[in-house]
């Protein structure tokens, strides 16, 4: 892709999307945004993005559209739905979509866009709000090889060069995050369990922890995304714990699709939802760790003196 830089449209302006879009705008891209709150974007047009009132305003004005939304049925809607991008995107266009979401909604739009020579990659992302922000996301991109290799500077602006993977083809990027998810929340609710279990019997947590990081059994969540909560009573509000929930289901539906039975994940989403319930849809991924941290009677903190009551 040669300068000038091309204008990226995009859809989804939230915890992730404002990130994103802020670092775009940052390596030179220009921009035409749109999202269900205007003031989302106040900062992106102070600094030169251009506001769309819809979907299909911000495909016609730009050489290629991202969404980041929450659910497939979001980005359906958005995509294919009445002012969405199918409406204003020109034949030959490109669709990328950093969702977590599903095959399903992509390979509806080619089937509805054949004959239009689209181009459409699934590139969702991992890294939270945090890596949103600082533009060192991973991205997990699914398409041909042509378009990865083209749009690529526009995946750098947003994420870790180092991590920016082609894993596959059409829907291989949707996969490959949603089983990213799953293996990252089993992690967290295995964790806990743990760490509860140890304390509960008697072992200081922070013996316990660093025996566990010495141990065959250390993780990355072990060794570094657990001490947000251990330090600092951080369960990442940055990220709804509704959309963990949905990411689950996504990940469930998936096995289902493919004939795989997942047991084990099954019970890691009932142990999320049943954390919904207890602290809402707005509590951060991270909360079921306070399941556990309940059962004990007590926050699971490295340091308890300073941290005080949660």
């Amino acid at each position: 892709m040669s300068d000038p830089r091309p204008t990226v449209g995009f859809i989804g302006l939230g915890s992730m999307g404002g990130g994103m879009t802020r670092n775009l705008q940052r390596a030179g891209f220009p921009l035409v945004v749109t999202d269900l709150r205007p003031e989302s974007a106040t900062e992106l047009v102070a600094g030169g993005a251009i506001w769309a009132d819809t979907a299909a305003q911000v495909a016609a004005a730009s050489d290629l559209v991202i969404t980041m939304l929450p659910t497939p049925r979001h980005v359906a809607d958005a995509v294919s739905g009445p002012d969405g991008v199918l409406e204003g995107i020109r034949d030959g266009g490109t669709w990328i979509d950093m969702s977590t979401s599903v095959p399903e909604v992509a390979d509806a739009v080619r089937t509805a866009t054949d004959g239009r020579g689209l181009h459409i990659l699934d590139a969702p992302v991992s890294g939270m709000s945090v890596g949103a922000a600082n533009g060192m996301l991973q991205i997990f991109v699914g398409g041909d090889a042509d378009d990865v290799a083209r749009l690529r500077p526009v995946f750098e602006a947003m994420g870790d060069p180092e991590r920016i993977l082609h894993v596959g083809g059409h829907g291989a990027g949707y996969a490959v995050k949603l089983m990213i998810n799953q293996l990252w929340f089993s992690h967290l609710v295995a964790t806990a369990e743990v760490l509860a279990v140890g304390v509960k019997a008697g072992v200081d947590l922070g013996v316990l922890r660093d025996a566990l990081v010495a141990s065959p059994a250390n993780s990355n969540f072990v060794e570094h995304d657990v001490l947000s909560i251990l330090e600092h009573g951080d369960y990442d509000e940055g990220f709804a714990l509704a959309l963990a929930c949905k990411d689950l289901g996504l990940s469930v539906d998936l096995a289902r699709a493919v004939n795989v039975p997942v047991e084990l994940s099954g019970l890691v989403e009932q142990v999320f939802r049943r954390a919904k319930a207890s602290y809402g849809d707005r509590a951060g991924e991270m909360a079921p760790f306070q399941l556990y941290e309940d059962l004990v009677g007590t926050p699971l903190r490295l340091n308890p003196v300073e941290e005080g009551v949660r």
